[in-house]
């Protein structure tokens, strides 16, 4: 009678175990993708920064502007991790479409608040990555619980779903440089 107490407490300590596993995964998601949200974040409130220092030297470039700010706006208004990553990655494209038509204003490169513009957007945009890629390990780690026995049965106990997508670049990034396109 006592074994069998013993057994069934050993059976709840490990359910238990792997039930408060699982919750801390979740938790590790929604943790990282607050940590892109700060890293975006921080990078929407250096844009404006950014496009008035280009302003003054690229007046007939309005629609870069005007691109970049929709843009900005459609990211900061996602309300979904899909919708927030294929913004972010459209916004992403804008912004290195604006760099490269930046470079052709030599009197623009060499504006301090676009130099020091630049360096903190260069710099946020390595935070967004590395928080990116801790999300997608965190995702991971979740998805693994929800598909390894025994906690994908603890998992379908207690009602949790594979509801968090990766994040993946977007399919321009991952084509291959025509670096010949540079040399004509």
């Amino acid at each position: 009678m006592t074994s069998g107490l013993i057994i069934v407490g050993f059976i709840l300590a490990g359910l238990y175990a792997i039930y408060v596993s699982l919750i801390k995964k979740k938790n590790n998601i929604k943790e990282a993708a607050a940590g892109i949200d700060v890293q975006l974040n921080k990078r929407y409130d250096l844009i404006p920064n950014m496009l008035k220092a280009a302003a003054k030297y690229m007046e007939h470039e309005k629609t870069v502007f005007t691109e970049v700010t929709k843009l900005r706006e459609a990211a900061l208004s996602a309300e979904n991790y899909a919708d927030k990553f294929k913004a972010n990655q459209d916004l992403s494209q804008a912004l290195r479409s604006f760099n490269v038509q930046a470079e052709a204003y030599p009197e623009l490169k060499s504006d301090a608040a676009m130099v020091t513009a630049q360096q903190a957007m260069g710099e946020t945009e390595e935070h967004i990555a590395a928080a990116r890629r801790f999300y997608n390990a965190a995702v991971k780690e979740y998805k693994n619980a929800l598909e390894i026995f025994p906690s994908s049965l603890v998992a379908a106990m207690i009602g949790l779903k594979n509801e968090y997508p990766f994040y993946e670049a977007d399919e321009v990034i991952k084509q291959p440089v025509d670096v010949n396109a540079y040399f004509k």
